[in-house]
């Protein structure tokens, strides 16, 4: 399977002033790598489902800002 999350390498001129952000990354849904919904995809609970926005484990997609991600942190 294809992974989520994705990065490239932006080009960064020797004349910026600014320190570069040699490394950049995004993240891709992941309904994009599901051509259809197959049937009796595992679901989470119903709070769990609310907790996490989708019903479904496989299109559920947790978004993690770059301040967790340089703490180490992960999302509630």
């Amino acid at each position: 399977m294809n992974t989520h999350h994705k990065s490239y390498h932006p080009y960064a001129s020797p004349f910026d002033p600014c320190k570069p952000i040699t490394t950049k990354t995004y993240s891709t849904p992941p309904h994009l790598y599901m051509a259809f919904q197959p049937p009796n995809l595992p679901q989470f609970t119903p709070l769990e489902a609310l907790r996490a926005g989708t019903l479904w484990k496989d299109l559920y997609d947790p978004y993690f800002n770059s301040a967790e991600k340089a703490k180490g942190g992960m999302a509630p």
